[in-house]
Parts: structure tokens; C-alpha cells; sequence
């Protein structure tokens, strides 16, 4: 399984885990507007992080504050459409497979009926002249698991799957970790992996908190032979421990 490290830790560190390990960095610089207002000079800014990394596997995690896919206002889509749109290129030029885009669900705000046909109206959109790149659509806030077997089988586009945060699912829904698995297993592509005590979303190393986390990839180990995962803990600490704890239990 490829394994990713997210960019959330300072870059000297993140260089000392990944350059040589065979390891992969999912970048968060692109999720960032003021990056994506500065492209450019961001995407000189990570290329020349990535050569002293000894040019890594690489996935983008597309832009996700004040967007919104299913959004009414059409000009809040255009927006939306724009910043996925930059964090694709961004893919493109550092031959990434994968951008990772929060679904943009809130459940305090919106209602469920007839959100998952907004999202695939988009995604359809969206997707209608791209391809070579998965786009994995990422539970956050989501309580329930249907909404997103819906938007991919609407969509049918087969660069369109999911990338399910063990993290979220277990502190955000009330349905298990397990369940999110079981039920979205051949939509899912990537796996974000962190850990919590299903309160509050911590990003605690793999094994102090209450994710069940091993049970989920013995869930999609056979499902999903290719599947890759990022660890996305925010302290060296918290990364080594998590990659041990995937050595140790994961053949």
C-alpha cells in the first residue's frame, strides 16, 4: 500500500521522514487561497521542496474553505469550479495522481434532499473534459454514507471515487468507521488516517484514541488491492508512531 505523509508539519522534518523511505507527501499548500492567488510562485516554492525530497509520489489536497460544490449560487460555484480547477493543474504539472476535495457538506446548514444531485451535477461538469487524475471526494463533516455512493454513481466518471478520513467518520457520524467502509468499499480510492477518541477530531497517532482503523483496512484490503493512504497527523511524534503502528499490523 503507498502511503503518503500530509504537509502539515514543518518542512525540515517532513524532508527527514520522507526522502529516501519510498514514502509519499500529500501537499496542503494548495488548499490554501493565498497559494492559489500566488501559483506560480507556489508551485516553484513545492517543486523544489519535492527535489530535495528526492521527487516523491505526490498527492494534492484541493482547496475547501468557503467553497462549496453543491452550492445554490451559481457564483459560488465558479469560485468552487476555479480552486479545484488550479489544484488539478497543480496535479497535472507534479504528475500526481489523486487531488483530494472535501465534499462540502454541513449538516447544521444544509439539507440532504437533493444535495448529492448538486454535488454530481458539478463533479459531471467538472470532470466532462478532465481526466488521468482520480478525484477523491473526502467525508469531513458528513453524517451519512449513502449521499456519497450517490454522487459517484450519478457522476460515472471513472476518474470520480472517495477517500474516506477514518478520523471524521468516527467523531463526525453516527455511523461506524466499519460501516462508512463496508458500505462505500468500491468507491474508495485513497484513506486519510489518524486517530481520536470520537468526540472531537484530534489527529492523534494510529493507536491513541478509539478509530478502529485496522478492522477499516482489513475491511477494503481485498476490495481494493491498490488502495494508498496519507497519514495526517500534525507532529513528527505522532507520524513515526503511526507509521510504526502500520508496520507492525498491516502485511
Amino acid at each position: 500500500m503507498q502511503c503518503y505523509i500530509s504537509e502539515l508539519i514543518e518542512e525540515v522534518k517532513l524532508r527527514q521522514i520522507i526522502k529516501g523511505s519510498g514514502l509519499g507527501v500529500e501537499l496542503i499548500s494548495f488548499s490554501i487561497s493565498d497559494n492559489l492567488d500566488r501559483f506560480e510562485d507556489t508551485m516553484e516554492r513545492m517543486q523544489n521542496m519535492l527535489e530535495q525530497m528526492d521527487r516523491p509520489h505526490v498527492t494534492i489536497h484541493g482547496p475547501f474553505l468557503d467553497l462549496n460544490p453543491a452550492a445554490f449560487d451559481s457564483q459560488i460555484r465558479k469560485v468552487t469550479e476555479k480552486r479545484f480547477a488550479q489544484a488539478f493543474e497543480a496535479a497535472r504539472i507534479l504528475s500526481a495522481d489523486r487531488v483530494i476535495c472535501h465534499s462540502g457538506m454541513v449538516p447544521t446548514v444544509y439539507f440532504l434532499e437533493g444535495w448529492a444531485e448538486r454535488e454530481a451535477d458539478f463533479w459531471k461538469e467538472f470532470l466532462w473534459n478532465r481526466s488521468g487524475i482520480t478525484v477523491c471526494l473526502e467525508n469531513v463533516l458528513d453524517r451519512e454514507i449513502e449521499p456519497f455512493a450517490e454522487i459517484i454513481d450519478r457522476v460515472g466518471h471513472p476518474d470520480l471515487g472517495m477517500c474516506l478520513d477514518l478520523g471524521h467518520a468516527h467523531c463526525y457520524s453516527n455511523h461506524s468507521a466499519a460501516e462508512w467502509a463496508g458500505v462505500l468499499k468500491p468507491y474508495i480510492r485513497h484513506v486519510h488516517l489518524h486517530d481520536n477518541q470520537g468526540v472531537k477530531d484530534e489527529h492523534l497517532a494510529l493507536g491513541e484514541g478509539s478509530v478502529p482503523w485496522k478492522e477499516v483496512l482489513g475491511i477494503l484490503a481485498d476490495a481494493q488491492p491498490d488502495l494508498s493512504c496519507t497519514i495526517e497527523c500534525s507532529s513528527e511524534e505522532a507520524i513515526r508512531r503511526s507509521l510504526q503502528a502500520l508496520e507492525d499490523n498491516i502485511r
